[in-house]
């Protein structure tokens, strides 16, 4: 395995400076176009809710309190499993008019559920915000109106409701040329690399000792005409 000294290497780079050069730049250009008029913006809104009863149904011993938490930290797994029931899901379809299948629905809502506590976050992503407004806030109805009739309990709250989000989470074009710049020239590299590895022609004075290992006793230079 031939070594190659860091000064062969840039000078490798420099060599092939315009290979570098065009396919970083197409690759940030092609993302670019890619980002701003092919993708599709998607946008993201999340309804909060908060298991627990109402505080005019609170005890006022603190340590009965302390253990209604610890249950009602131990429901929030199954609360967040109900959300995604297709009883809850089929219901929100039905009641919005949605032209949607359930696995598409599910993969428009996430279930979040926040560690150590008695939090549910409802979040939807969808193409239209108003619609995403729309599904979070009545998927998160249904749930209460599920939980009511099903488990015949009232302890859970809506905290914040979806609001419409101005901006959309994807695409995010800066960050996606940032990355196919990087990619850009990783790949530029590689080409440089391989090129060379392939190339077993003989261009300098140097490569005749180093590939031939035979002495230089003159050249001849290229004279035009």
């Amino acid at each position: 395995m031939e070594e190659v000294s860091i000064k062969e290497l840039f000078f490798i780079l420099a060599k092939r400076k315009k290979i570098i050069l065009l396919i970083t730049i197409v690759s940030i250009l092609a993302s670019g176009i890619v980002s701003f008029f092919i993708l599709t913006p998607e946008y993201e809104t999340f309804t909060t809710l908060m298991v627990g009863k109402p505080k005019d149904y609170g005890s006022s011993d603190s340590q009965l309190d302390y253990n209604d938490v610890l249950l009602n930290q131990k429901l929030v797994p199954t609360y967040g499993q109900l959300v995604k029931s297709r009883l809850v899901t089929d219901e929100v379809i039905k009641n919005l008019e949605l032209d949607l299948t359930p696995k598409e629905f599910e993969e428009k809502v996430n279930v979040n559920l926040v560690n150590d506590t008695e939090i549910i976050k409802v979040e939807v992503v969808d193409e239209d915000p108003k619609l995403a407004v729309a599904i979070s806030n009545e998927t998160a109805e249904v749930f209460m109106k599920t939980v009511k009739e099903k488990m015949k309990v009232e302890n859970v709250q809506v905290i914040d409701r979806a609001q419409e989000p101005e901006k959309p989470i994807k695409p995010r074009p800066k960050l996606n040329m940032a990355i196919a710049g990087v990619l850009g020239f990783m790949i530029s590299i590689f080409i440089i690399f391989l090129i060379e590895y392939l190339d077993s022609t003989i261009k300098t004075p140097d490569d005749v000792e180093k590939y031939l290992d035979l002495p230089i006793i003159g050249t001849i230079p290229n004279v035009e005409d």
